[in-house]
């Protein structure tokens, strides 16, 4: 099947990712499960499909073939954006597809909540979203970028690896950059950012101690910094934080993460009883009370504080699986699956 009619029936299908790895069929992933379709591809076959997307992305494949691995995002006109990562797999070239719309996302429909929206408001400091890979984190920024387009004039500047929402310029003025396109690094794209005017400045994702730091520095000095971390839950984010930096260095930048901290939110995509995908958010909105348990290292004490400030928009993630639960939205079994205290839950839902 050639490369552009993969890609077609990804888009008709709903799928989320396309695996082309050999071995196997072509894999279309839709609502967490694969489908396989066709005959099995030989590595000649993924290479070939390889050679195919490259061409339609009009991208040389010189950092594949030399590294082994390559990201990137491109668009067919009419049909949808693509954001790919080539590899090579025992030998073979394979790729892993991911499906973006051209459309941006309608929070809405993906039952993002207000509590969650409520951080495009905010106008100084660090809010993080965090969760797995695949949980939709990159979406949820799209839908709070999008907010601020849409309400305030802002100059937005993002920084992703790479763009897969494109944004339009409404009343803000959206300056998006890609990674190793426009930028060397995550951290010298965010310094160079504090030079070009911004109010708010979105970064793909904290990857190292070098970028945390800027990140938390622009955050200081007056800007709203929005970024992602590959962790579940409050506590979990500010020990992964802190514990990037050297022990020596871990009371300073635990002190700084206090002052600069805005909210947190946590997000996990559940399989539906229907079919689809279920979000589950746990907000936490940063109070004095949070920043002390921060500064004094007690960060294990933050469920807590969620857990009694429903009144202030906080809520933890099995309070979200079990309000799914009772809308008869999950079943009994994924919600003690993806529970962060399943005992405690399974009591909880009697």
């Amino acid at each position: 099947m050639p490369l552009l009619d993969i890609l077609e029936e990804a888009v008709r299908r709903e799928a989320s990712d396309v695996l082309v790895i050999a071995g196997l069929p072509v894999s279309y992933k839709v609502h967490g499960r694969i489908d396989r379709v066709g005959e099995r591809l030989l590595p000649d076959a993924t290479g070939a499909l390889t050679e195919e997307l490259y061409a339609l992305a009009k991208r040389p494949m010189d950092h594949l073939l030399e590294t082994g691995d390559d990201d990137f995002s491109f668009a067919v006109p009419g049909l949808s954006r693509f954001r790919v990562n080539a590899l090579r797999q025992r030998g073979s070239l394979a790729l892993v597809v991911r499906v973006v719309s051209f459309v941006l996302p309608d929070r809405h429909a993906l039952g993002i909540p207000d509590n969650v929206m409520a951080f495009a408001n905010a106008t100084h400091g660090l809010v993080l979203i965090t969760g797995p890979a695949g949980s939709g984190k990159t979406t949820t920024l799209a839908c709070l970028v999008d907010a601020v387009n849409t309400t305030r004039e802002a100059h937005v500047i993002t920084i992703e690896d790479p763009l897969e929402y494109l944004h339009q310029h409404k009343k803000s003025v959206v300056t998006q950059r890609e990674l190793y396109t426009d930028t060397q690094s995550y951290e010298a794209a965010l310094r160079a950012a504090l030079r070009e005017a911004p109010d708010i400045i979105l970064l793909g994702e904290m990857r190292d101690a070098e970028t945390i730091k800027a990140a938390v520095t622009a955050a200081e000095t007056g800007h709203l910094v929005i970024s992602t971390l590959h962790t579940i839950g409050a506590a979990n984010t500010v020990d992964r934080i802190v514990d990037s930096f050297p022990p020596a260095q871990q009371q300073q930048i635990r002190t700084q993460l206090s002052q600069a901290l805005e909210g947190v939110v946590s997000q996990q995509l559940l399989p539906g009883v229907d079919g689809g995908l279920c979000p589950a958010f746990e907000v936490m909105s940063v109070t004095p009370a949070v920043r002390n348990m921060i500064r004094e290292s007690k960060a294990f004490q933050l469920e807590s504080v969620i857990s009694t400030s429903a009144a202030l928009g906080m809520i933890t993630m099995d309070q979200s699986i079990l309000d799914l639960f009772k809308a008869g939205r999950i079943s009994r079994e994924t919600a003690l699956r993806h529970a962060s205290d399943p005992d405690r839950l399974e009591r909880r839902l009697g």
